[in-house]
């Protein structure tokens, strides 16, 4: 009785912030020729913190990463470790106004291949949209794998296979100190994954660790160590992922792609 209890009170919680952040959202869209500070594109890009109290006291945080062209936000409780939604694509900043177009939208598929505008303004330190007052957690820096990648190859049986991602993508975007990967798939919809914290890199180890992860609340905590090389502008990732299997993985920058 008391784990369906815990279920429903989750679900309240997620229904909440779900109805709060489309209701900002709609107002900043509502309200996109408003006059804002000026501010660049430049001074979006890195990760973003923001946090909610819902009325009943629980603590929602929001990350966001911007990186020059494409952004994610991920929604999550840290106490009890739950994953809530995620949601990103592309972005462009025109006079103030971000103008997103999504890729994935974890909690609401219909959203995908739609496109929405945020009024963004400037408040000392902080930024404030969707709603939110907003603190910069980094700049993009030190950040040698600060980007969008892209999944193009894993090896398999001492065999590296490449493709071409199409409608179906792994990607990772990664500031200077946070990083996020999500599975998705742009022509249906389809949401399939996501995780993300914190990183570091130092003297070819990339050390994860872990904040949030959809697939199963219990891997947050964790930190996870792979050997990491660039090559050619890709990055070349191994070792063990979250299962204890071994991979190898190649990474292409969205950009090498795209051009």
């Amino acid at each position: 009785m008391k784990s369906i209890i815990s279920f429903m009170i989750l679900l309240l919680i997620i229904s909440s912030s779900c109805d709060s952040q489309k209701q900002r959202q709609d107002t900043a869209s509502a309200s996109a020729s408003a006059s804002t500070s000026m501010i660049s594109q430049k001074d979006l890009i890195g990760a973003w913190e923001a946090q909610e109290t819902t009325d009943s006291g629980t603590v929602v945080s929001h990350i966001i990463t911007f990186t020059d062209k494409y952004f994610s936000e991920a929604i999550y409780l840290t106490d009890p470790p739950t994953f809530m939604w995620t949601l990103g694509g592309s972005w462009k900043l025109d006079n103030g106004i971000v103008n997103r177009a999504f890729e994935y939208y974890s909690n609401d598929s219909t959203r995908v291949g739609t496109e929405d505008a945020i009024v963004i303004q400037q408040q000392g330190s902080k930024m404030l949209f969707s709603g939110l007052s907003w603190t910069k957690l980094d700049g993009g820096i030190p950040g040698e794998l600060q980007g969008a990648w892209l999944i193009t190859g894993r090896k398999r049986e001492g065999k590296l296979n490449r493709r071409t991602p199409g409608e179906r993508k792994t990607m990772k975007i990664l500031s200077g100190t946070r990083f996020q990967w999500i599975a998705y798939h742009t022509g249906t919809g389809k949401f399939s994954g996501t995780g993300g914290g914190t990183y570091t890199t130092v003297d070819g180890k990339y050390t994860e660790h872990i904040q949030f992860f959809s697939r199963d609340n219990t891997r947050v905590g964790a930190s996870l160590e792979f050997d990491y090389a660039l090559d050619s502008g890709e990055w070349h990732h191994s070792g063990l992922s979250s299962k204890g299997t071994p991979i190898y993985e190649v990474w292409t920058p969205r950009s090498l792609l795209e051009n």
